[in-house]
């Protein structure tokens, strides 16, 4: 990476953390703006680890407080609005909906629209400055060690209603009772109900569609029909709950990991393997 050239890339896991882990990514900025990111929810918990200058998250006071230096972000389902405070570097796992109960030791919805401390869990892990594949590797290496000394599972009902929302196909009828008994499941696994991650999975689409953000009324109405909304009303409606602002408004403000996070993690193509 250049001298001030901002830089993310991410790294798809290997095949023994691949059904709990959906990429690792990392991300540098030497010298970042000081403005107000909107990061919206895209279903998937995560975990964390700065290496450079921490972020400053907006608080329920409206007051900015500096984000702890590893943290577990649980699932979102309101925007979080977060700015840095100097030379940023990042390396981050990103789980899969519903990969990261056993590792956090905890139901997921004890953890969603939270990000909890992580820095003691962490103590002793140094990834590599400015090496993006050192780092995911030592965050590989650190993982599949976690596992080895973990039981780590997955729920296969969880993981078909996620597959089957991640493929746009509808959710099977079911009895009452069924419904209630997978609403106690996602709420154990992954930490909002299933039709909330539909909602932000068809949110999350707009993105995948828009291929330039660049804040034409034109292109993310498109967008919106393309990801599965009826209208521009409805979709505007998801803006607001998700980034609190408008497409036109987050597409003409927002830049930094913000941006690089929308443009290039949901697109289809596949990540870099590590």
């Amino acid at each position: 990476m250049a001298s001030g050239e901002e830089r993310y890339q991410e790294f798809a896991p290997p095949p023994a953390l691949r059904p709990f882990v959906r990429v690792l990514w990392t991300y540098a900025a030497p010298g970042p703006t000081p403005t107000i990111q909107r990061i919206a929810p895209d279903g998937c918990p995560e975990l964390v680890f700065d290496i450079g200058a921490p972020y400053a998250e907006q608080g329920e006071d409206g007051a900015f407080h500096l984000q702890p230096s590893a943290l577990f972000a649980g699932q979102m389902t309101r925007p979080l609005a977060m700015k840095p405070t100097g030379p940023t570097e990042l390396v981050s796992v990103r789980f899969e909906p519903d990969g990261a109960r056993d590792f956090l030791g905890r139901p997921l919805n004890e953890a969603t629209d939270r990000r909890l401390n992580m820095v003691e869990r962490l103590a002793g892990f140094d990834p590599p400055k400015g090496d993006p594949a050192g780092q995911a590797a030592a965050f590989v290496a650190w993982l599949t060690h976690q596992k080895q000394h973990e039981n780590w599972t997955i729920d296969p009902m969880v993981r078909a209603e996620i597959d089957e929302a991640a493929a746009e196909q509808p959710a099977p009828p079911r009895s009452p009772g069924e419904q209630r008994a997978l609403q106690r499941r996602f709420a154990d696994r992954v930490g909002v109900s299933p039709r909330l991650l539909r909602s932000i999975f068809r949110f999350r689409r707009v993105f995948d569609h828009a291929a330039q953000p660049d804040g034409e009324t034109e292109g993310w109405l498109a967008a919106g029909l393309e990801a599965g909304y009826f209208d521009q009303p409805q979709m505007a409606r998801d803006f607001r709950r998700f980034l609190g602002c408008t497409a036109t408004d987050w597409a003409r403000e927002q830049q930094a990991l913000a941006r690089a996070i929308a443009s290039q993690t949901y697109k289809p193509a596949g990540p870099h393997a590590a």
